[in-house]
Parts: C-alpha cells; structure tokens; sequence
C-alpha cells in the first residue's frame, strides 16, 4: 500500500511592512500632450476629453486664467516637479512644466471636410502622402492654422500617430485644424475633387510655379514623402502639377517649409472661385 505524499507546510505570507507614499506619480499609459501651447490649447478644446492634469507651480501661474474658465479641466491640477514628468513623459521632451493625459480626438471624414466647405468659396486642404514624421506633420498642421486652411488629410497607414511630439510641433494647432485620416489618399482626391476642389501636386519637377498656376476657388494642395515625394498614382490623381522656384544651389525644401511657403503664396492671393473649364 502506498503511502500519501503530506501535503506541503501552509505558505506564510510575509509580514506586512508600511510602503511610504511615492515621490513622483506613477508611469501611466495613455496619451500625453505637453507644452504650454498644446496643453493650453487642449484645455480649450470642448471636443478634447482631458484626463489628468500636471503642472508644475511656474506652469500652474501661466495657465491660471484659463483653468479658471475651462470647463473641462480636471477638478484639481496635480503639482509636480520637472523630475515627475521627466520620468512620465519620453525622453528628452521638452514640457515646459505642463502636460496634460488626454483622450483621442474623436475622428473626422472626408465628408467632414467637404460638408464643412460646401458652402465657402475659397478653401484651402492638404493632402500629406505618407508623410511619416511627426515633426514634420505638426509643424504643417501649425502652417495650416496661421494660413487658414480647412483640413490636413494623412493617409491611414504610413503616417504619424497623434502623439505628443506630433502635437508639440504643432504648438496647438492639433485641436484647431482637422486631421483626417483616410484609407486611400487617392479615393479622398477623387472625393475633393467630386466637392469642386481642383487638386494640385507639389514636386520639385512641376512644369510650373505654383505662383503662375493662377490658382483660385476650393483647391488641395499635395505633398509627397520627404524622400520619395508623390507617388506615382497620386500624381496621376492631380489635376495639375507645380513647383516651387528655388535656387539651384538647393535640391529641395523640407516638407512642412515647402507646405508654409505653399499655404502663403495661395493666402496672400485674392483666390475667386475660378470659371469652370480648368484651372
């Protein structure tokens, strides 16, 4: 007859010993604005859902008048140091003592951009083709805001997430210009198109300046990658092509500087809506 195995000693828990409370908040997941301007501009934003709120006292003494009147503040900023968000934030980003845990932006469509202009004369909208820094997309998203354009269109894949370095770049412009995200950046051109738009492509071997294209009316303005520029069907998709006239002596503008000088050439015409029959 076999023997039973005794059953092995009751685990003892160890004894309870007294944590003291910690130093700097906890590391969060979630998506984290910071910087006076995107956090400002975030806290003024009745569609940005805002979670927590850190602010150091030099930060808090800035955003004073607008906590007092953003509805949508959390109850009580959290005082922090600099060290508590260096050790919640990335590495390296440069929060200015502000930072804000916030939802996503809820998302807008193409016929978001089209119902929001059907009734505008003039309207401006980029169209980014795999754009894929997000320096660069916050830095276009900020252009688009000072020169008044409607909408920025990025495709769903091989582009920036909405991040926090994306919405630095944009110094606040992330909750002021719709960033539309779509599925095929070709079917939305023929959507813009289908709305009145006329769509132009940005490349350095345009057979025109985009000053001389006599642009005017609804108009979508196309940049490519900052490598490989437009891709090839998405040319194929643009009414016409331009150019920016530079020195020889340089190959090509970053991206965003080529969107700004883009944005302002077009701003700074008086842009009727044109006849009908082309550009």
């Amino acid at each position: 007859m076999s023997k039973r195995r005794p059953a092995p000693p009751a685990r003892r828990e160890p004894p309870f010993r007294h944590q003291p409370p910690a130093t700097r908040p906890p590391r969060q997941t979630g998506l984290w604005l910071y910087g006076i301007h995107p956090v400002a501009a975030a806290l003024a934003n009745p569609r940005r859902h805002c979670r927590r709120l850190l602010l150091t006292e030099e930060a808090e003494r800035q955003l004073a008048p607008l906590l007092s009147s953003a509805k949508q503040t959390p109850a009580q900023p959290e005082a922090v140091s600099r060290g508590d968000l260096d050790a919640i934030l990335p590495p390296g980003a440069v929060h200015q003592g502000a930072a804000v845990q916030v939802d996503p932006l809820p998302a807008t469509g193409i016929e978001d951009v089209t119902r929001s202009t059907a009734d505008r004369e003039a309207a401006v909208v980029l169209v980014l083709d795999q754009v894929t820094d997000p320096h660069n997309v916050g830095a276009i998203l900020r252009s688009a805001a000072a020169f008044g354009a409607a909408a920025v269109i990025v495709p769903d894949r091989h582009a920036p997430d909405e991040t926090g370095a994306l919405a630095k770049a944009a110094s606040g412009a992330l909750e002021r210009i719709p960033l539309v995200r779509v599925v095929n950046v070709v079917r939305a051109l023929d959507d813009l198109k289908g709305a009145g738009f006329w769509v132009a492509g940005l490349a350095a071997d345009g057979p025109q300046a985009l000053a001389a294209a006599g642009l005017s009316g609804k108009v979508v303005l196309v940049l490519g990658s900052e490598g490989e520029g437009l891709r090839r069907l998405t040319r194929e998709h643009c009414d016409l092509m331009v150019r920016l006239p530079i020195a020889d002596a340089v190959e090509s503008l970053n991206v965003s500087n080529a969107a700004a000088v883009a944005l302002y050439e077009l701003a700074r015409k008086d842009r009727r809506p044109r006849e009908s029959g082309g550009p």
